[in-house]
């Protein structure tokens, strides 16, 4: 297969080399990317009158026709090829005849695979946020089912103060809530159209950039040239949203793996979302959480690799950049296939809310709030600190709780304790006291779930 560089050169290009150099491996999933921009490219050409109306109807024709005949599967994209480029052009050629050969006027492949790339990469932002979207639903539904939900909230993976399951989800739905801003804001970022600015330096054809920017559905046509063909921070920064994405799937994994141990029991994974062993047929496996949390390092390798290519390019293309493409690819693959199954494994699980509560009265969770009841009696803090503190010493050499010490007990501690301490450490009295905003109190979680449910209506 002639390449579509090839006057230049006496002889073939080496097997080896050729193996080595084509790209059509990965990037021939670029191929509706790819067509797409030369259809509006054509039509710019024959709007310019840089090529006749009659050459632009039959190079658009035959790229439809070479689009329909790979979505039907009666054409193939083989490995005859350099790249999606010189497969598409050549079908072209093929097809309409010396038309074809006018559609490169005015273009370099630099600035065509950077369309391609942007024109991929904004679509796979906009599905990734789709796929947020949902699995922020099914974390807002269950937050409204779960406000009186009782469990402990840890700091050191050690039990801390009293929550709600709500409360708790809320924190992950903040998280996924600025992943699903980020990769917006990256969107927003690379929405410009590079196609026209050539090889590195623009071309000397009367070319309307700003009208195939506004086809492709751009906000805009790139500011320069150069930097419009030799730059993918876009990717880089998509892939490090994608990055901090899979960082918190990995933390919310982590703890629906504790969660799902012998000892806590805090949740039980649905069975279409677990597996067993093949010699323990006891066991049940929260495989999903276990690879999502595996599959991290993979796109934090990925960001890894493109920021090692990128960081020692001098201006403007070099061929370095051809390896852009399967880490973005991966990334974005691997992200794509984790959100959705995550989503659906969470909708799934079942919370074991009676443990929880048990677990949240078994750790101390309410000392915070024995120490603030003391305060409110007229105890400074720092000294009512000292007094429950030795008070928890006492509980832990008899095996008992706060809330288990008789009022005489808990007198010989402090006299400002009075019947009313036990309403005050209650489980359900340490959460509703906590009403400021972001807190998991009842009428605060409540606003909070009515302003997310409000949010995530308006996305759409």
């Amino acid at each position: 297969m002639a390449q579509l560089w090839g006057g230049r050169f006496t002889k073939q290009t080496d097997e080896a080399v050729k193996a080595f150099n084509d790209s059509i491996g990965f990037d021939r999933r670029l191929y509706r990317q790819d067509i797409q921009g030369s259809m509006v490219h054509a039509r710019m050409l024959g709007k310019q009158e840089i090529i006749s109306k009659e050459d632009c109807a039959a190079i658009t024709e035959g790229l439809q026709g070479i689009l329909d005949d790979l979505e039907s599967g009666t054409l193939e994209i083989t490995a005859d090829y350099e790249d999606i480029h010189s497969f598409v052009e050549a079908n072209l050629i093929d097809r309409a005849g010396d038309a074809g050969k006018r559609l490169h006027t005015g273009r370099s492949r630099n600035d065509q695979v950077a369309l391609d790339m942007r024109l991929y990469t904004r679509d796979a932002a906009d599905s990734l946020r789709e796929q947020i979207l949902r699995l922020l639903e099914v974390l807002l539904d269950l937050m409204e089912k779960n406000t009186e939900t009782f469990m402990p909230g840890f700091t050191h993976l050690q039990k801390a103060q009293p929550v709600t399951l709500a409360h708790y989800l809320g924190a992950y739905f903040e998280m996924l809530r600025r992943d699903y801003q980020r990769i917006g804001d990256c969107r927003t970022r690379m929405n410009e159209c590079p196609l026209g600015a050539g090889a590195l330096a623009g071309t000397t054809y009367p070319l309307d950039r700003p009208w195939v920017a506004a086809e492709l559905g751009f906000a805009c046509a790139t500011r320069n040239s150069m930097d419009s063909v030799s730059d993918r921070d876009y990717l880089l920064e998509l892939l490090s949203a994608l990055s901090i994405l899979m960082m918190h799937l990995s933390r919310f994994s982590e703890e629906l793996i504790i969660w799902n141990s012998n000892e806590y029991r805090f949740v039980e994974m649905d069975d279409a979302f677990s597996t067993g062993s093949s010699i323990m047929p006891q066991k049940k496996n929260p495989d999903i959480c276990e690879l999502v949390r595996g599959k991290t390092g993979r796109v934090y390798g990925d960001l890894m690799s493109l920021l090692t290519t990128m960081k020692g390019l001098p201006l403007a293309y070099n061929k370095d950049m051809q390896e852009d493409k399967e880490p973005a690819f991966d990334a974005i693959d691997t992200a794509s296939a984790c959100v959705p199954l995550f989503a659906e494994m969470l909708r799934t699980i079942r919370f074991n809310k009676d443990v929880m509560e048990k677990s949240a009265m078994r750790g101390f969770t309410n000392a915070t709030d024995a120490a603030d009841y003391l305060v409110g009696k007229g105890v400074p803090f720092r000294d009512a600190h000292g007094m429950i503190g030795r008070l928890v010493l006492h509980c832990i050499d008899r095996g008992v709780g706060i809330e288990e010490l008789s009022l005489e007990e808990l007198r010989e501690f402090s006299g400002f304790f009075e019947e009313d301490v036990y309403e005050a450490i209650s489980l359900r009295a340490c959460v509703n006291r906590r009403q400021t905003a972001g807190a998991p109190g009842d009428t605060a979680m409540r606003e909070a779930i009515s302003q997310e449910r409000a949010w995530l209506k308006a996305q759409g």
